[in-house]
């Protein structure tokens, strides 16, 4: 099922989410939804928050990536109750765009390479050190755990001017390709 994603302004966004109990209902169609939601608005990571659960799920899909670094292909994965313990390796910026801030894009620096710990769709313990490209897609996601959007990593100049495009959000005034719910 295609679920309406939240666009800035949405207080779940910037809620800190908590994580689940392995028998968390439906959480398999949950994931599933997430995905398909992930998909039809031609993303590479949705997070529970941008759908409007304060919970600490995230689906990632980088196989759209795969020309560009072939280890993507096929790779498409669910992290439930994932945290960042550490971070390291060095700043690296690169452009981020986000399907709950649609028609912003602005470039991010991020550490290259973060320790995690998380569980997979089949519930197993993961405590692993992840770099490069899928360790900036896992902070911007796991941030929206935490209430944090990757505009809060920009400069304050960089954020004047992106004001208008914010505030229209928050009027409600937002194009695009997906179903959204915004806050009017």
């Amino acid at each position: 099922m295609i679920l309406p994603i939240y666009v800035y302004g949405q207080p779940v966004l910037r809620k800190q989410a908590e994580d689940i109990a392995p028998d968390y209902p439906e959480l398999k169609e949950l994931i599933t939804n997430m995905f398909e939601t992930m998909h039809r608005a031609d993303g590479v990571g949705l997070a529970a928050p941008q759908i409007g659960l304060p919970i600490r799920v995230v689906t990632i899909d980088l196989d759209v990536m795969s020309d560009e670094w072939p280890e993507f292909k096929d790779f498409r994965r669910a992290y439930i109750n994932p945290h960042i313990l550490e971070t390291g390796g060095e700043e690296v910026s690169m452009e981020e765009g986000c399907l709950s801030l649609p028609g912003i894009h602005e470039a991010v620096k991020r550490p290259d390479r973060i320790h995690v710990t998380y569980l997979d769709e089949e519930l197993k313990e993961h405590d692993e050190w992840v770099e490069g490209y899928l360790a900036r897609v896992m902070q911007h996601e796991f941030d929206h755990l935490d209430g944090k959007m990757f505009i809060d990593h920009l400069s304050i100049l960089r954020k004047q001017m992106i004001k208008g495009k914010l505030g229209a959000m928050l009027k409600g005034k937002t194009r695009c390709s997906y179903k959204v719910k915004t806050i009017k």
